[in-house]
């Protein structure tokens, strides 16, 4: 199957993102939010990034006008019907992703492939709700869009060869390595990112060590690029915990259970980087350790 339009639900950082490299790779792109507002935000995201790209050298000023030039913006969902693949990237809630995809199940043509963006959740419960199961899969990028190289292809126990090659071969056009996921909550990367994660917020809530000294081990002792709590912030502290207890519903797994500490945080609005705190506060010019 050759895929040649692309609808993606939700504009938000991560649909930004992916209709960014969709348009970037010769692909018409319709992308829909549920308000004018929203969409506004979408736009400016893209258009921002796209000129960060021009003035980085990493695009031409024609490639940049031109992949523009193929994206168009909705509020209405019946302007993803012709879609040869529909990739939602909308609020991390099982249930909002069924009532979308039995929506679009009604509109789209049969041979419409649909994608979750989803981090946490399984494909399976998302294809139930559809009567095509075996036109569904997980494209699972990851953020910033534009430049983080990975994507999980996620198949289920009903996906058909032709959707599954059909997706990973698009994750390849819009310059990504994909890699082949089976459809368990976390897939590859959360799977064995998120007990990493929750076990140095327990150890700082034990004592072994500053949040500053967590994340110094982590960096200069084994070379990661950022420490795990700085990281937390990053993915912001909110999503961690949510996508946490989706997994440990999931697999009733004490480690994949986030620790009383995490949820403290949250409590107190400190959601990350995004807020300005977290484990952190990242309001100067260099972050700085908060009270726990």
């Amino acid at each position: 199957m050759e895929i040649e339009k692309v609808g993606i639900v939700g504009c938000g950082l991560m649909g930004s993102g992916i209709a960014e490299v969709a348009a970037k790779a010769d692909f018409d792109v319709v992308v829909r939010e549920v308000s004018d507002v929203l969409i506004e935000a979408g736009r400016n995201r893209i258009r921002k990034s796209l000129d960060r790209a021009v003035e980085r050298e990493k695009l031409t000023p024609a490639d940049r006008d031109a992949a523009w030039n193929r994206l168009r913006f909705s509020t209405e969902l019946s302007d993803l019907a012709d879609g040869d693949l529909v990739i939602e990237a909308i609020v991390e809630d099982i249930e909002a992703k069924k009532d979308l995809f039995s929506a679009l199940d009604d509109l789209c043509g049969p041979e419409t492939i649909f994608a979750s963006n989803t981090s946490s959740l399984t494909i399976t419960d998302m294809a139930a709700a559809t009567g095509r199961a075996d036109r569904v899969v997980g494209l699972h990028f990851f953020s910033p869009v534009p430049v983080m190289k990975l994507v999980e292809v996620v198949r289920t126990i009903a996906t058909s060869d032709e959707a599954f090659d059909a997706a990973y071969a698009f994750a390849e056009t819009v310059g990504k390595k994909p890699i082949v996921a089976r459809d368990n909550s976390g897939f590859v990367v959360n799977l064995l990112l998120i007990p990493y994660l929750l076990d140095a917020i327990r150890q700082l809530d034990r004592g072994v060590a500053s949040v500053e000294d967590i994340d110094r081990a982590m960096t200069l002792g084994l070379g990661h690029p950022m420490g795990p709590l700085t990281l937390c912030d990053f993915v912001g502290t909110d999503t961690v915990y949510r996508v946490s207890e989706i997994m440990f519903d999931e697999y009733r797994e004490s480690r994949y259970a986030p620790p009383p500490l995490l949820k403290r945080i949250i409590s107190m609005g400190r959601f990350g980087k995004k807020t300005g705190q977290g484990f952190y506060d990242w309001s100067g010019d260099h972050p700085v350790p908060l009270p726990l």
